[in-house]
């Protein structure tokens, strides 16, 4: 991460305002490299069922819960962001999977007639 102030050692609106664009930009890059392993994954699944893992989603998100409330942020704001994500990554590979097998279906030879 990079040297920011500390929260305490802020003393302008200005100082907060650039540790929090400066944080926004790390964060974007790490959702954007998490990304990468959605994209792979997607390409590994063989079926659009095969995004929605009931149980690993709940796994997921209590354990991200836990170590939000650890590290003093709010646990349901933690939840609510990743189940966003969360949700939104399901969705991603059922639409690629999808328009995978759709792509090699359209390739596929007919029935010769």
């Amino acid at each position: 991460m990079s040297h920011l102030k500390l929260p305490a050692d802020c003393t302008t609106k200005a100082d907060i305002r650039t540790a929090i664009d400066t944080i926004d930009e790390e964060l974007i890059q790490i959702f954007a490299k998490r990304q990468g392993y959605v994209r792979r994954m997607a390409e590994l699944k063989q079926h659009p069922d095969e995004a929605f893992d009931g149980e690993r989603i709940e796994t997921m998100v209590a354990a991200i819960k836990k170590r939000a409330e650890d590290l003093g942020l709010e646990g349901d704001q933690a939840e609510n962001v990743w189940r966003v994500l969360i949700d939104w990554n399901v969705a991603y590979e059922q639409r690629t999977i999808a328009a995978r097998l759709a792509a090699s279906d359209v390739k596929a030879p007919g029935p010769a007639g």
